[in-house]
C-alpha cells in the first residue's frame, strides 16, 4: 500500500500467509513495538484501565501539530475530559510516530491502538464500501459534501464501513478540495492528454483520469518531489495545504482548478475498545467525536483557502478548467465501475442528497 497522505466483537481471522495478514501483523508489531519503547504493557497499549469508568485512549494520526487532525484530536480530548469528569482521557500521537495510516487502521483491527484518522483510499482492501470516497466529482459542493457526512448517508456509510472492518467509524474529518498539480500548464481539457499524474491506486480514480487522457502513476508519498523534478511524472493530484507544505509547487507550479474530489478522512475507533466504554460513555464519545469532527472540517477548509492563495502568492499560477465536460466525460466510464463495484446504491443515494 502506497504512503498517500478505515461489527463484531472478535479479531478478523486473516491468514498471516495472505498480503493483508501480512500486514496487518507488521502494523501490529510496530504498534506493540511502540509500546515497549514508552514502558507500557500490553494491556495499556490495549488502552483500557484496571476500572470500567475510567479510560486513557490512545489517538494516532499523521498529521503535524498545526493541521486539522491534530487539532480535532484537541478538540476530542478536551471535550471528553469535560464532559467525563475526567474518566476518559486521551493521548495523541502524531506525526506518524506510530506508523503509517494503513498501519495504524491495522493496529486498531487488532485491538493495538485505540483511534486514529486514515483516508479511505488506504483501506479499501479492507472495506470495498470506502471506494466510494474516492469516486472523483462526486460532491456537487461543499454544502453537499458537509450534508452526505453529517446525514443519513454518512451514517450509513460509516456503519457498512465499521461492519467489513471490525473498526468503528466515529465521525468524518476532511475538508481539502484537490486539484490537479503540474510542470506543465492545464488551461484546457487538451492539455490533460498524455500528462503523468501520480494518483491513489483505486479503480474509480483511475478509470476517470484515464477517459480524460491522464496517464496514472505509482509512486511513493514521499518520491513524488524527486518524481517531478527528474520529468519521471508531471505532477500529482493534490490539495494546496499539502501541495505547500511538501512545496510540491517548487517542480509543480501549474494548479489547474478541478475541484474533482473533496477530501473525506474516517475518525476511526477500535471495536475492541468501542465495546469496553459503558452504554453512557459511548454516547458521550459519539457526541464528541461528532462536534469535534465538525470543528476539523472547519479547520481544514480554512486551512486549505489559505494554503491556496499563499501558493499563488508564492508563485504558482491558477488556471480555470471546464470542470463541467470534465465530469460529461467520465460519467459513463465511472457508471460501469461503480455499478461492477457493487457501489451503485450508496452512490445514489450520496448524489440524492440535497
Amino acid at each position: 500500500m502506497l504512503n498517500w497522505i478505515n461489527p463484531t466483537t472478535s479479531t478478523p481471522a486473516i491468514s498471516q500467509r495472505s498480503p493483508v495478514g501480512a500486514r496487518l501483523s507488521r502494523g501490529l508489531s510496530k504498534g506493540l513495538a511502540v509500546a515497549a519503547t514508552t514502558g507500557t504493557l500490553l494491556g495499556a497499549t490495549l488502552g483500557f484501565s484496571a476500572s470500567a469508568q475510567a479510560m486513557e485512549l490512545r489517538f494516532g494520526h499523521a498529521g503535524t501539530e498545526d493541521t486539522a487532525y491534530q487539532l480535532g484530536a484537541e478538540r476530542l480530548r478536551d471535550l471528553l475530559a469535560e464532559k467525563t469528569d475526567g474518566d476518559i482521557t486521551m493521548t495523541i500521537m502524531g506525526n506518524s510516530v506510530l506508523g503509517h495510516e494503513t498501519e495504524m487502521f491495522e493496529q486498531q483491527m487488532a485491538g493495538a491502538l485505540d483511534m486514529s484518522i486514515v483516508s479511505p483510499g488506504l483501506i479499501t482492501d479492507f472495506s470495498p464500501t470506502a471506494n466510494v470516497f474516492t469516486i472523483p466529482f462526486l460532491y456537487r459542493d461543499v454544502d453537499h459534501w458537509q450534508k452526505v457526512l453529517d446525514g443519513e448517508v454518512g451514517e450509513e456509510i460509516a456503519q457498512k464501513i465499521s461492519d467489513e472492518t471490525d473498526v468503528k467509524v466515529l465521525a468524518y474529518f476532511g475538508g481539502g478540495k484537490r486539484h490537479i498539480v503540474s510542470s506543465r500548464e492545464v488551461t484546457s481539457l487538451d492539455d490533460l492528454e498524455g500528462l503523468k499524474l501520480r494518483t491513489n491506486p483505486t479503480k474509480p480514480l483511475i478509470v476517470a483520469w484515464q477517459a480524460l487522457g491522464v496517464e496514472p502513476s505509482v509512486v511513493a508519498w514521499k518520491e513524488i518531489y524527486t518524481a517531478i523534478q527528474l520529468g519521471a511524472i508531471h505532477g500529482l493530484l493534490n490539495e494546496p495545504e499539502w501541495t505547500l507544505r511538501m512545496r510540491f509547487h517548487e517542480v509543480a507550479p501549474n494548479i489547474a482548478l478541478s475541484e474533482h474530489d473533496i477530501t473525506v478522512r474516517l475518525l476511526t475507533m477500535s471495536k475492541m475498545s468501542w465495546d469496553n466504554l459503558d452504554e453512557q460513555q459511548q454516547q458521550t464519545l459519539m457526541e464528541s467525536a461528532h462536534e469535534a469532527a465538525a470543528y476539523a472540517r472547519k479547520v481544514q477548509l480554512e486551512q486549505d483557502a489559505s494554503a491556496l492563495a499563499e501558493l499563488e502568492k508564492q508563485g504558482a499560477k491558477l488556471h480555470e478548467i471546464d470542470r463541467e465536460r470534465m465530469q460529461e466525460i467520465v460519467a459513463e466510464p465511472l457508471k460501469e465501475v461503480i455499478a461492477e463495484m457493487g457501489l451503485q446504491d450508496i452512490y445514489n443515494k450520496v448524489r440524492a442528497v440535497r
